[in-house]
């Protein structure tokens, strides 16, 4: 008897392959938004400014893929010391694109191939048909918590998704999907534990990646000597590696260089195409591979200290922009040069801190000798809920690290400190307009004053042209001055606005100067930044 839970026959097998098909929207040197191939994009990465994508994420995930293409083909630099004259060098990347192109035919680049779908898991071709949704389910800022209207009936949505589009969401799962339940079920599939996701190599915390003037330096920045193999492409489930089953929890598995690291398999997807191969109409989704990660994997991760004083990689917060940690980035590459002695280039700052440092600052206006932007990305996300995309970019130039690590800092500490007396102001507005509250409508009664998100987002904008100048050799703490004295009146002018919902009345004019007269005083008192009393600190 034939196995009833087969897919079932097509007349026409599409075929798909992004080697050969234009599937990366890039941006050119001259600002054209255009689509290449895998193997053009390589090949022409220096005439190229940048890969653009959705989201945030998305354009991760592609950078993510390209790197370990080009640690699978060998092209990667073969010691620190030659790293920082290998960034510059323009046909670099030229070896990864002939190795892409030249692969043989036993080994299937496909994404719809029956039993090595790129990028899949074959094993779940049987249950597709029955137990797979739309394609919804692939995009990670659509599939909510997989209960959005209770009934799934959003994710058995049937438009389809075109096949580029959910080529590059597939490669986003992989990195970046976030933990919790999937729909698919255990029992009639896989296994138990196929159910259960955790979160992606990338989804707990913040990736840093530097940034270059073209998509060929910025890939040659990010890649790093290997010690050891290189490891080979995941290029599909049943290829290669061993993979996880699903009747148990396993164990993380070893990363077999960082070709496996940058290409692993963070989900179990597979794909069903539309007869003609232009669209995908189906997705089913599960659990992925496990690898057990340690420091060596992480050489972009920026660590923070916590409250309960232990130590862990920067993450994405929804209630602290990616900005307001920025110190840390140049505070890590300060620690390396400090370190030059003994520098082997093991992560991202330590090779960052082998380009050799200009004897003077730029000339006030002027570009550094050398810029290099750092770009942290990060999914805020509650167990299947994907909340936000964050990210930031910071101008780095070698050299510089002190002085953008007291601007980011100092910048930092007066948007916190003027934050929290936005808050007191706020409180003080409070007690002054509910003499009698209930204790249940206080924190609703003081976000009525509270402008601190306002006060945030506007803030962005002053921090990012304090950063900017910076890079450009401008006075440090003549910047800082002009910044606080623009943050405190912004944050000054949201406060006086919100306040003008008091009514026109005795105690309404009561609270609205109290609640000024408090945030002037907070800003006066000696603990304030020395900035908001115009001051150089």
């Amino acid at each position: 008897m034939p196995d009833s839970r087969a897919a079932p026959a097509r007349r026409f097998q599409p075929r798909w392959d992004p080697r050969e098909v234009p599937c990366i929207p890039v941006l050119t040197l001259d600002d054209r938004l255009i689509d290449v191939s895998l193997v053009d994009l390589l090949h022409d990465a220096d005439e190229l400014r940048t890969v653009e994508g959705g989201t945030p994420g998305e354009k991760v995930a592609v950078i993510e893929f390209l790197l370990a293409i080009c640690y699978a083909s060998g092209t990667y630099p073969r010691s620190a010391a030659q790293w920082p004259a290998w960034v510059d060098q323009k046909d670099a990347l030229q070896p990864a694109a002939q190795w892409l192109a030249q692969r043989p035919e036993s080994e299937v680049w496909d994404l719809f191939h029956p039993s090595e779908p790129l990028g899949q898991n074959s094993l779940l071709a049987p249950f597709l048909d029955e137990y797979g949704a739309g394609p919804a389910q692939l995009v990670i800022e659509r599939v909510g918590d997989y209960n959005q209207f209770f009934d799934h009936h959003h994710l058995e949505h049937p438009s389809p998704l075109p096949v580029a589009a959910a080529f590059r969401a597939m490669l986003t799962q992989h990195v970046y999907g976030p933990a919790g339940r999937a729909r698919i079920s255990g029992k009639e599939t896989l296994g138990a534990t196929i159910t259960n996701l955790a979160a992606a190599r990338l989804g707990t915390r913040i990736r840093v990646i530097a940034l270059g003037d073209t998509l060929g330096e910025t890939l040659r920045l990010n890649l790093a000597p290997v010690n050891g193999p290189s490891g080979e492409l995941n290029r599909t489930w049943t290829v290669g590696t061993e993979r996880r089953g699903f009747t148990t929890k396993p164990k993380g598995r070893a990363v077999a260089g960082p070709a496996d690291l940058h290409s692993y398999l963070g989900r179990s997807i597979l794909l069903r195409p539309t007869p003609d191969g232009e669209f995908v109409d189906r997705v089913l989704l599960g659990a992925g591979e496990l690898l057990s990660l340690s420091d060596e994997h992480m050489q972009d991760a920026v660590y923070v200290t916590r409250a309960d004083g232990s130590s862990k990689p920067l993450w994405a917060s929804a209630n602290r922009a990616v900005w307001r940690q920025a110190h840390a980035l140049y505070a890590a590459v300060a620690e390396a040069r400090s370190q030059a002695g003994s520098n082997d280039g093991g992560t991202l700052y330590r090779r960052l801190a082998l380009f050799p440092a200009a004897d003077v600052a730029p000339e006030p206006g002027q570009q550094p000798a050398r810029r290099v932007d750092l770009w942290a990305v990060g999914l805020v996300a509650r167990q299947t809920t994907a909340i936000a995309w964050v990210d930031g970019t910071f101008p780095f130039a070698p050299g510089l690290e002190a002085r953008l690590y007291l601007a980011s800092y100092r910048g930092s500490q007066i948007a916190e400190f003027v934050a929290g007396a936005l808050y007191k102001a706020a409180y003080t507005a409070w007690r002054v307009t509910y003499p009698n509250p209930k204790p249940a409508d206080k924190s609703s009664q003081i976000a009525r004053f509270d402008v601190g998100g306002l006060h945030w987002a506007a803030t962005e904008e002053p921090f990012d042209v304090l950063m900017e100048e910076t890079t450009l050799g401008e006075d440090v703490r003549a910047l800082l001055l002009e910044y606080a004295e623009t943050v405190r009146l912004t944050a000054c002018r949201f406060l006086a606005e919100r306040l003008d919902s008091l009514p026109r009345s005795a105690q309404g004019s009561k609270a609205r100067a109290a609640a000024l007269r408090r945030f002037d005083d907070e800003l006066a008192q000696p603990k304030a930044p020395a900035e908001l009393r115009g001051e150089s600190a």
